[in-house]
């Protein structure tokens, strides 16, 4: 069976995207290298107007919807921003559902950039169960991060410039959310240097990816207890999970210490200010030194949207 993720299309993408999104810095800390025993090279997508990779899939998915409907969608923020900012520049409406807890940082810049903001539900999950019932008039999309595969193919460019400007890695942690991410990066890396390890983490707080694809099946969970928000995931989007089956090597659940730990160390080490999400891949080698030590791995620094009273709360 073909896959539906294909490395043409990835290629493709990076014509396409706003190069606002792309290219962007790949950081080497021999601080951060010391303390963690390893050689770690961070890729960082903070450095632009929306603090996070979301904007690679927006804007791919934005360059390719030609009908001019209106676009509903959901998001814990990261995503909702990236909608919001190629959308409205490309004159489409967008309107964004969100959890009723959703990062207060996040919000704001979703509104800022354009967005129409609905608050509905506890968690992101919930929200995007109403963006769906909403979204049934066949006059307006929804959009579901993961599911429609330009944010995909978008986010596999990521794994293009990962090869092309830092590689050869014996191994890549990437932070699993909805699972964009994980899977564009992983079809490149299978398609153009299949012998690098590829991992995917989560919080032990929010497993459900990883629980449906290590089980074969859609694992749900009531709730997720966890503050990393932009990965905290409790329905997992089917076609992602099946797009992991073939792509993952492994998959590794960290705990809260740690990763407030790895944004600790990012901060102190490298100088990056990263929100929790970002430093599950550091996490994981916490967790695991004897299985990494003096390996040469890459992670991905995929947003950095926290507020002040956020590091100061966690840090």
């Amino acid at each position: 069976m073909s896959h539906r993720i294909t490395l043409e299309r990835i290629r493709f993408a990076a014509t396409q995207v706003h190069p606002v999104f792309l290219n962007s810095p790949v950081l080497f800390s021999e601080d951060l290298n010391e303390a963690l025993g390893v050689e770690l090279i961070l890729k960082d997508e903070t450095q632009n107007p929306i603090k996070c990779f979301k904007g690679r899939g927006s804007d791919f998915l934005a360059s390719e919807h030609g009908d001019g409907r209106p676009i509903i969608c959901a998001s814990a923020g990261n995503f909702g921003q990236a909608m919001a900012f190629s959308c409205v520049r490309r004159g489409l409406t967008v309107t964004v559902y969100a959890s009723e807890n959703a990062s207060p940082v996040k919000l704001d810049r979703m509104r800022e950039l354009g967005a129409n903001v609905v608050l509905h539900g506890e968690d992101f999950d919930a929200a995007k169960a109403e963006a769906r019932r909403v979204a049934t008039d066949p006059n307006v999309r929804f959009v579901e991060d993961s599911k429609d595969i330009e944010t995909v193919e978008g986010a596999g460019t990521l794994g293009l410039e990962m090869l092309e400007l830092a590689g050869p890695y014996d191994a890549l942690l990437i932070a699993l959310g909805n699972g964009a991410m994980v899977n564009g990066i992983a079809s490149v890396f299978k398609e153009l240097a299949p012998k690098v390890e590829l991992i995917a983490v989560q919080a032990e707080g929010a497993p459900a990816m990883i629980d449906s694809w290590r089980a074969g099946k859609i694992i749900t969970h009531e709730s997720i207890n966890t503050i990393a928000d932009g990965i905290g995931v409790r329905e997992p989007v089917p076609e992602a999970v099946e797009d992991m089956n073939p792509l993952i090597d492994d998959g590794i659940l960290v705990s809260e210490e740690s990763i407030i730990e790895g944004m600790r160390l990012m901060k102190n080490k490298a100088g990056v200010v990263a929100e929790p999400s970002s430093a599950v891949g550091i996490a994981a080698i916490l967790e695991n030194q004897d299985r990494f030590a003096g390996k040469r791995l890459g992670t991905v620094i995929c947003g950095g949207n926290v507020s002040d009273e956020q590091l100061r709360e966690w840090l």
